[in-house]
């Protein structure tokens, strides 16, 4: 394997590290509210919550071995992480299912490109990825199972969460996910 693959694994446990804290931070912040308001979703919230803490701590795990280091603007994914969750769940619970649903769809499509990238480069961290990337999948189905809301504000909210989802995802891999994006892209026009 080549340097530039290694960097690039590197930093694809490093934003997967710090994805998962600020998932970690969304839900916990959700999780306080709802249980104030919404009491018959923190079941949900909440195992969804044990899942992100049990893949931050494998991602961590995975950083020795890959020469990576949590990433430089985890303050960002923390502190985005516990306002969003925050002022989502404010919104009701249409506002966690949109939050959950935009979150997870942007972050399956990065595991996606990931997965291709590491497809030939690191069997264990390839595998690790399918795995969690099921839960992900889980995650990102129930909240769209509920959601009701077609509205302005709703595809507003959805794209605001989108587009910061994927630029912290940006940030924090220099932008090696948009290479990979578009390594994907390239190699499936070639088909």
């Amino acid at each position: 394997m080549n340097q530039a693959d290694k960097i690039t694994i590197s930093r694809i446990v490093k934003v997967n590290h710090a994805g998962e804290y600020g998932a970690i931070r969304i839900y916990r912040a959700q999780v306080w509210v709802a249980q104030f308001l919404y009491p018959e979703i923190v079941t949900f919230l909440k195992e969804t919550l044990e899942h992100e803490i049990n893949h931050c701590a494998l991602f961590r795990s995975a950083m020795p071995e890959r020469n990576s280091r949590p990433c430089r603007i985890m303050g960002l994914w923390g502190n985005g992480g516990l306002l969003l969750g925050f002022v989502t769940s404010l919104l009701g619970r249409q506002g966690i299912w949109l939050c959950t649903a935009a979150v997870e769809k942007a972050v399956h499509h990065h595991l996606k490109d990931q997965l291709y990238f590491l497809k030939d480069k690191d069997l264990a961290l390839y595998s690790l990825i399918q795995d969690i990337q099921q839960e992900e999948l889980s995650h990102l189905q129930h909240a769209e199972d509920h959601i009701t809301v077609n509205s302005p504000w709703a595809r507003l909210l959805t794209r605001s969460i989108t587009l910061a989802t994927n630029a912290v995802i940006w940030l924090s891999t220099w932008g090696d996910s948009s290479k990979m994006a578009r390594s994907l892209k390239d190699n499936s026009n070639k088909r």
